[in-house]
């Protein structure tokens, strides 16, 4: 894991591939998007940012609500979906 959180784009690439995983197994967008959250959660909580990028949305999801961080969660799915 630590290899593919050491660049971002490499990090978005495997996130993208996971998301077309899920859908292709019939898991839609909703499910996608909690088990994003709650893998960012596990994230914030575990794992020390490797790049600028991600030290940014470290920062962004501490400073947010429950509410916020779930909105991040679905932009990131989005934003997976489009390297894909």
């Amino acid at each position: 894991m630590s290899t593919v959180l050491s660049n971002f784009d490499t990090w978005k690439k495997f996130l993208g591939d996971r998301v077309e995983a899920a859908k292709k197994l019939g898991i839609n967008e909703e499910a996608i998007s909690k088990l994003a959250y709650e893998i960012g959660e596990f994230l914030d909580q575990k794992v020390d940012p490797k790049n600028d990028e991600e030290r940014v949305l470290k920062e962004l999801w501490d400073v947010g609500d429950e509410g916020d961080r779930k909105t991040m969660a679905r932009l990131m799915v989005k934003l997976a979906g489009k390297n894909e």
